[in-house]
């Protein structure tokens, strides 16, 4: 089953200075064919990117990761995580909202080094 990588393990794994456990774990993401991404994580990868390298895997991945889409839908469910947040005193940045709303309109377990998705999961218990 694919899982949905976010960019706070991608990270890790792009680039030498990267936490090598993280790195493993997407590495196996990777080599069992489950690792995906979406729009906002291939968006945030991009605007972080220093070197060729790090460009000529983006590439190599958008060639070979499943894209998941950011639907109306995951729109609407990001919406109503973020309504529950402020209610409940939780913000999430933007791009965490529409990547964990994706996830989850799509079926998929998101991977990640990021306190905001245990936020989020909570909210949307």
């Amino acid at each position: 089953m694919p899982v949905l990588v976010d960019s706070s393990l991608w990270v890790h794994q792009l680039r030498r200075s990267g936490d090598p456990a993280k790195r493993d774990r997407v590495n196996a993401l990777l080599a069992s064919g489950a690792a995906a991404w979406c729009p906002p994580v291939r968006l945030e990868l991009w605007r972080g990117v220093t070197n060729d390298a790090e460009r000529k895997t983006l590439r190599r991945y958008a060639a070979l990761l499943p894209d998941y889409e950011v639907s109306a839908e995951v729109w609407t469910r990001s919406i109503q995580l973020a309504e529950r947040g402020r209610a409940s005193g939780v913000t999430v940045p933007l791009a965490d909202l529409l990547i964990f709303a994706c996830a989850k309109i799509h079926g998929l377990d998101v991977a990640h080094d990021d306190t905001h998705f245990d936020e989020l999961a909570t909210l949307e218990a």
